[in-house]
């Protein structure tokens, strides 16, 4: 900028000079205008040109700028559409079609309505669901899916790569009540999986008696293929969620005191009753399978109190004392069942064993009683053999004490016989 004002005051002394008389001066100043003129315009065409080179280089910095961006965007959406969830390869999402990032994620707990097809690696389809409905975290999926749900937005479609570990593990997937394998044990699973709706359930939305028995059912159902499949925690876990629902009490902190219970017929509080103490049975020999026995005898305590006669709840809690060390206690419950049901081979089988059982300790028990006797005479005889012992010492101590005397009185006898004689 200052070379262009110089060059605009080199034109304007060229004016002043043509208007003097003296041509040699003007000539002079023409050509020093010139010059300088030339100068200036040389200065200038280098000054755009570097401007020009200045300009491409920004620009080019700018687009080096949107590249890079470009590339971390993409990167960015990479990491987006395929997620190694728990960085070991054992769990891997890929985005088929994405969701609005506005778009709800489902929580632990909430109702979702999910279509998924489940294939093994060769594309044999092992499961297939259309508008399912689960609670996510309640084990109604495998848990491959059940932890990436939460990852996953409404509308959006997703390939789950799961490996054995969150799929069906070393056992696979059996027909029920067949030998037919529908996944091998150990085989990896490829899950199509798109999210439709999500659904967090207030008190209110549960307070309806289908509703109630429809999802104590569903989990009930779920526990006992847990049960089956010796996942005994897993099936705990369902057995406590259906019994949070085979409930007319809904929890709910904003009813009034005494009236928080739901407004049921008696037939419908019956069959929620029935259900209930179906339940806690399962869950006390679920219980009973992993040695939690303390917990196991209240839960078969709650179906006495309403049914005392209830043979299943019988046989659990005499396997429950059984546990406990109380022999005795488990034959006397068995006895009672076998009157309840005397054609029940497996309670009669269970009988003879607890009998043989028993004499087994009450043989042991004599046993330990007669070492015990035994070493409590020991312990007598040594006693009195240490208390008789001091007495034979000091008799033979007296006697030699006595001849000892006696052979010394006779020595001074002699000493002083012969002293006088």
């Amino acid at each position: 900028m200052d070379v262009e004002k110089s060059s605009s005051s080199s034109f304007e002394d060229l004016t002043n000079a043509e208007d003097t008389k003296d041509i040699r001066a003007a000539q002079v100043a023409t050509s020093v205008a010139d010059s300088l003129a030339e100068t200036a315009a040389a200065i200038k065409k280098n000054v755009d040109d570097n401007d020009d080179n200045a300009k491409t280089q920004e620009v080019k910095v700018e687009d080096d700028d949107e590249e890079a961006e470009a590339e971390e965007g993409e990167c960015e959406g990479e990491e987006e559409i395929e997620c190694d969830i728990l960085g070991n390869k054992q769990l891997i999402k890929r985005i088929i079609k994405k969701a609005p990032v506005s778009a709800q994620r489902p929580n632990r707990g909430d109702l979702v309505t999910i279509t998924f097809t489940g294939k093994l690696e060769d594309g044999t389809i092992v499961e297939k669901e259309e508008n399912f409905q689960c609670h996510v975290g309640d084990y109604e999926v495998i848990q491959g899916l059940d932890m990436v749900l939460p990852m996953m937005h409404v509308g959006e479609l997703a390939q789950i790569s799961v490996d054995p570990r969150f799929g069906y593990g070393a056992l696979g997937l059996k027909k029920e009540n067949t030998t037919e394998t529908i996944v091998a044990p150990n085989a990896h699973l490829i899950y199509d999986v798109e999210l439709l709706d999500v659904k967090y359930e207030d008190f209110k939305d549960l307070k309806s008696f289908d509703i109630l028995r429809k999802y104590g059912a569903r989990k009930k159902e779920r526990a006992n293929y847990f049960y089956k499949r010796v996942e005994y925690n897993n099936a705990i876990h369902l057995y406590r969620r259906a019994l949070d629902y085979l409930d007319n009490r809904d929890g709910d902190p904003d009813a009034e005191f005494d009236k928080e219970d739901l407004k049921l017929s008696n037939s419908d509080l019956q069959t929620l009753l029935e259900d209930r103490l179906i339940v806690y049975n399962n869950l006390a020999m679920a219980q009973i399978k992993i040695g939690a026995f303390d917990v196991a005898l209240q839960s078969v305590e709650h179906v006495l109190r309403c049914q005392p006669n209830n043979p299943k709840a019988l046989y659990r809690k005499g396997r429950v004392l059984e546990g406990k060390a109380d022999t005795q206690g488990a034959i006397k419950l068995l006895q009672k069942v076998a009157t309840l049901e005397p054609d029940n081979r497996a309670v009669q089988s269970d009988l003879a064993r607890l009998f043989i059982k028993a004499r087994r300790e009450e043989h042991n028990e004599k046993e330990m009683y007669q070492k015990m006797l035994g070493q409590a005479k020991k312990m007598e005889q040594t006693t009195a053999v240490r208390q008789k012992t001091p007495l034979v010492d000091n008799s033979k101590l007296k006697l030699l004490g006595f001849l000892m005397g006696t052979i010394l009185i006779g020595v001074a006898g002699v000493a002083i016989y012969r002293y006088k004689y």
